[in-house]
């Protein structure tokens, strides 16, 4: 068996052990869950799993402070080795010392040195009193004066940080041009906004420090959504948001390009359908395990590596980006979203259809839904005029413009639209379906006892099962779409920075059922 030892983590979770356990043993480390998990639990100097869970269930006393997730102890050290920066004798980290915490990923596109500058240079910040906003073993929110940090660490032990992240909030915001127009421009599209999102949006707008708002939904039976833009499409021509400007969405991509598989297995143009292993229909790329499945991709269960480049100038063909076997180190059923498994997808997509993947995403969902006003640039030429400026706030409160880009992973990120457009996806994707199709899609494929969010055929759901969505950021922007299951009422949020949008989200549905 597997030796070594480590302590168990502060605030340690039977949950993510299991998991551990469960993923040596698909990984052919032993023969039985019962000898994975006895490893596990020699592994943190206890006999036996029972004994492991014993512990867990009722710890040895020790300091409440103490009782951190991975991610949050990381960050703490974060905290506490850099917040002294600028004292006298405060000694800067080593690289050796960097390398116990950060990615080598992570030392690779910010080498030490200028890591280690850019957290001293914000060290005024790190100080005072901490607040956790939220965590799980692997990522943590927190907030620190007016600023919220967001670290994200490695599922393998020792649990390094793999993104950190500051977000400035809005009351830091001291941009001069923000401050001269005054109170922010509102403008609004289609059928009544519902009483109470105008409000919402304005408190939100101000709160999370934006330049650009969007939110936008709809009801089944009604082509005409609804859609509330608050803010400045660019901020240094003083042009205001419209409804009409188009914003990157990021992961709502997905729900495009999920749509476009299940309708090729509707035609039967999938082989066995969803469970039929994914290489057997691609062509230029394939994936290192045989035995992952287009339910696998779909479903985040197929452990697929990810890209090291996300973001270009252009477009890249994968056999380019990633090599032409694509690697799978990630545990098998276990709900983790990949973009590279969404990448194998969109590449089975061309494969099956023989055109790229943005043409086939076209024909197959964007023409029958008639989203006109939603493409998927190749090149940053290609990004359509009617675009948003995309800024990150800086610590001293001016909205910096980012250089356009777009997603090498078209399939992915790589779709520009309206709020009106994606609602519209939202509401319209399961016509494209057989009905069982649809609904096999919102229906939980991974068991909710392992770590990870619940998925079904591309959709995150929600604890309580009520609410479906696809959502994701990139360095420009942040976008989510949520679906109501019981009846499929469809709603999107969009932001031109950045930045995490649950309150937004949150505040968007209380207002819009208070209004009914």
């Amino acid at each position: 068996m597997p030796g070594g030892s480590r302590s168990l983590p502060s605030r340690p979770s039977l949950r993510y052990l299991r998991l551990e356990a469960k993923r040596r043993l698909a990984a052919g480390q032993f023969t039985t869950l019962h000898d994975a998990q006895t490893a596990v639990a020699r592994e943190h100097g206890l006999p036996s799993w029972a004994a492991l869970k014993q512990y867990l269930s009722a710890p040895p006393a020790r300091d409440t402070a103490d009782e951190d997730g991975y991610a949050l102890a990381q960050l703490r050290w974060v905290i506490s080795r850099f917040a002294g920066a600028g004292d006298p004798g405060w000694a800067p980290p080593g690289e050796h010392e960097l390398r116990e915490h950060f990615t080598d990923q992570v030392l690779a596109v910010i080498p030490p040195g200028t890591l280690v500058g850019q957290i001293a240079a914000a060290a005024g910040n790190l100080r005072g009193e901490l607040t956790v906003l939220g965590q799980n073993p692997l990522e943590a929110m927190v907030r620190l004066a007016d600023v919220e940090y967001l670290v994200v660490v490695e599922p393998e032990p020792p649990h390094r940080v793999s993104g950190l992240r500051a977000l400035p909030l809005g009351r830091r915001v001291r941009d001069p041009r923000v401050i001269r127009s005054g109170p922010a421009p509102t403008r609004t599209l289609g059928s009544s906004v519902p009483a109470g999102i105008e409000a919402a949006a304005e408190e939100a707008f101000a709160e999370a420090g934006l330049a650009a708002l969007l939110l936008a939904g709809g009801t089944p039976g009604n082509q005409d959504p609804w859609v509330l833009a608050t803010g400045w499409a660019d901020l240094d021509r003083g042009q205001v948001l419209d409804p009409g400007h188009r914003f990157p969405a990021p992961g709502v991509t997905f729900l495009v390009t999920a749509t476009a598989v299940l309708r090729l297995i509707a035609e039967g143009r999938v082989g066995l359908g969803l469970d039929t292993p994914a290489n057997d229909h691609l062509r230029t790329v394939r994936l290192a395990d045989d035995t992952v499945t287009v339910r696998d991709l779909l479903a985040h269960t197929g452990g697929v590596d990810n890209p090291a480049e996300l973001y270009a100038d252009a477009v890249q063909d994968l056999a380019t980006l990633m090599g032409p076997v694509i690697g799978c180190s990630g545990p098998r059923g276990v709900a983790r979203p990949s973009n590279g498994g969404v990448a194998v997808l969109g590449q089975l997509i061309a494969d099956v259809t023989g055109t790229p993947y943005a043409d086939a995403a076209r024909a197959l969902v964007l023409d029958p839904l008639g989203l006109r006003d939603s493409t998927f640039p190749a090149t940053t030429a290609g990004i359509p005029p009617a675009a948003v400026t995309c800024y990150a706030l800086t610590l001293e409160g001016v909205f910096q413009p980012l250089p356009a880009q777009v997603c090498t992973i078209q399939a992915a990120a790589g779709l520009w639209s309206t709020g009106a457009d994606l609602v519209r996806l939202g509401l319209g994707w399961p016509a494209l379906l057989p009905a069982p199709l649809a609904h096999e899609a919102l229906t939980p494929q991974v068991s909710g006892d392992l770590e990870g969010p619940v998925t079904g055929l591309g959709w995150l759901l929600s604890p309580r099962g009520d609410l479906a969505i696809h959502a994701g950021a990139g360095p420009d922007a942040t976008a989510t779409l949520g679906l109501r299951i019981r009846d499929h009422r469809t709603h999107v949020v969009l932001t031109s920075r950045m930045i995490p949008v649950n309150a937004i989200e949150a505040r968007l549905l209380r207002a819009w059922t208070n209004a009914h």
